[in-house]
């Protein structure tokens, strides 16, 4: 699948439109744009016998666009929404007979709080993914299977020092294993919701890191898991970088089944040194965690992972 996908012109305006646009890689505010692949260090082909890390060079897919999305309660399945921007971009394409075999892959970052944020990020191709590629077994795989696989990673090119001392500049998690991750399969999409809310520690330092998000620029990948020696090398599925976003730059999306009452979160009262408090013990004793990071937007999130799974990334 190559990175530049000529017959799913489609994309134009999901690439542009969007409360994000896309910047400057180097010099880019409050928007998004692709970091180059090589950034990323992947097990490389002799990872199981020698434990070297390569550059991860091009995506296996292109990007087609951000959404920073907000809304009364928990956006989930966005790509099944008939407002969806990117689903629109693409009905609209196959009504006039183009883009076909064009497939899109999103992964929806939901961030808790008063108000519901989602920080969307979009790939696609505009060929079938194969069956029996290590992404085509993951699309097809069951939950267990994905739980085991999906993995987030991520490193910080600009930010303050408490955020960097807070999460470290490089890390690999399996999202699965440390949050609630939820799989949608459509009939032209496959989309991943992760609740960055099902988990008490990512929580708190999510809290802590929001009042840092303008100052912050940080690059995502995300990567489906080479665990045996015929899946290597790894390969970036997309990458993402988000350039100091501002909250308020969101786009207002209606709530679909909008509930009655308010659930609080019990984290939701505490106060920024007690955030830094939960943050700082759950590093001090370990309980179970490893140094894994989600960072909705240019939200940077320390987060507790899964025990049997820490990998760091060298510079």
């Amino acid at each position: 699948m190559s990175r530049t996908a000529s017959s799913a012109h489609w994309t134009s305006d999901a690439v542009r439109g969007g409360s994000l646009r896309p910047v400057d890689l180097d010099s880019g505010t409050n928007g998004w744009a692709s970091p180059p692949g090589d950034l990323f260090l992947l097990r490389s082909p002799n990872y199981f016998t020698k434990h070297q890390k390569s550059p991860a060079g091009d995506y296996l897919l292109a990007p087609a666009g951000m959404d920073w999305l907000k809304s009364q309660s928990k956006l989930d399945n966005v790509l099944a929404r008939p407002d969806n921007r990117v689903g629109q971009a693409l009905r609209r394409a196959q009504d006039e007979g183009k883009a076909r075999k064009s497939f899109i892959f999103a992964v929806n970052l939901q961030v808790p709080g008063k108000e519901h944020h989602s920080a969307v990020f979009y790939f696609f191709t505009d060929e079938p993914v194969p069956s029996g590629s290590l992404l085509g077994r993951f699309i097809d795989g069951d939950d267990a299977f994905r739980n085991q696989r999906f993995k987030l990673v991520n490193r910080i090119v600009k930010g303050p020092w408490i955020v960097k001392k807070a999460v470290g500049n490089y890390s690999a998690c399996l999202l699965g294993k440390a949050l609630t991750c939820n799989y949608h399969r459509g009939p032209n999409y496959f989309e991943i919701d992760v609740d960055i809310g099902s988990s008490a520690i990512a929580n708190a330092i999510l809290r802590l890191a929001l009042g840092y998000v303008t100052s912050v620029t940080i690059d995502m990948g995300f990567v489906v898991e080479a665990q045996a020696e015929e899946e290597l090398p790894e390969r970036l599925i997309g990458a993402v970088r988000v350039c100091q976003m501002e909250m308020s730059a969101a786009t207002v999306v209606d709530a679909p089944n909008a509930p009655r009452g308010n659930k609080v979160n019990h984290l939701s009262v505490l106060s920024q040194d007690s955030e830094m408090m939960v943050v700082l013990s759950a590093t001090r004793t370990q309980r179970r965690i490893c140094h894994s990071w989600i960072y909705s937007t240019s939200i940077r999130i320390n987060f507790s992972a899964s025990y049997q799974h820490e990998e760091k990334i060298p510079k």
